[in-house]
């Protein structure tokens, strides 16, 4: 099973008031995603990258087309692994995903990418070739807790992830036990606003009244960054 969305997307950087006092406005107003639970919800995510670091220079030289190859789970013991693409076309950004089994993508971290080849669809071979001609190799893990609001209109989704946290040093995507450094600040977090077309009023008069303006977050920049140190 493969999925396909084009969305608009701004993120926005909070502090812990900001945060508290956003989630509050929402929670009057959008509906709160299932997952949520009472604190949101955990995601994992294992970013590969070329040999020479290209998706990371891309993003970090703000090239207006570039990509990020990930897989996702959102448990360590999950069974089915999202493949996803998620790429830059101006305003827009376009995310493509992929259901693996947990052994495919296994391999997949091994550096076997022929399991790709037993899908059907344009999006797996695609992914095969990317990722076969490009040499990409697991780079680095990052994982955060998310929060998330929806809106039916516009198919609006509104997020908060906060307590960001990396390594380089393991690529066991698996481990429940994972060791993971934090990238951020503890009391900050990411507010991503994904929606279709154009944002309603309500949603636009409180991004308004936050006087907050759209910033170039990239969980994968901040998490890379640390392995290079000061040479950025």
């Amino acid at each position: 099973m493969q999925r396909d969305v084009l969305r608009c997307e701004k993120k926005y950087l909070l502090n812990l008031v900001e945060k508290v006092r956003t989630e509050a406005y929402l929670d009057r107003l959008l509906i709160q995603d299932p997952h949520n639970g009472a604190g949101g919800y955990r995601v994992r995510s294992l970013y590969f990258d070329t040999v020479f670091d290209k998706d990371f220079f891309d993003k970090k030289d703000g090239l207006e087309t570039r990509r990020k190859v990930r897989l996702r789970i959102y448990d360590p013991l999950d069974e089915q692994v999202l493949l996803e693409i998620k790429q830059k076309q101006g305003e827009n950004q376009r995310k493509r995903s992929l259901v693996l089994s947990r052994s495919h993508a296994e391999r997949i971290i091994a550096g076997d990418f022929t399991p790709l080849l037993e899908y059907k669809g344009d999006f797996a071979a695609e992914c095969y070739a990317i990722m076969e001609t490009g040499c990409y190799r697991p780079k680095t893990i990052v994982e955060y807790d998310r929060k998330a609001y929806i809106a039916k209109e516009n198919r609006t989704r509104i997020t908060f992830d906060s307590g960001i946290r990396a390594t380089e040093s393991s690529k066991d995507f698996f481990d429940p036990h994972l060791v993971l450094n934090p990238v951020i600040d503890e009391h900050s977090a990411v507010m991503e606003v994904k929606y279709n077309g154009f944002l309603l009023s309500y949603i636009k008069q409180l991004l308004d009244c936050a006087d907050k303006t759209p910033v170039s977050v990239s969980k994968y920049l901040l998490a890379r960054q640390q392995g290079y140190g000061t040479q950025l």
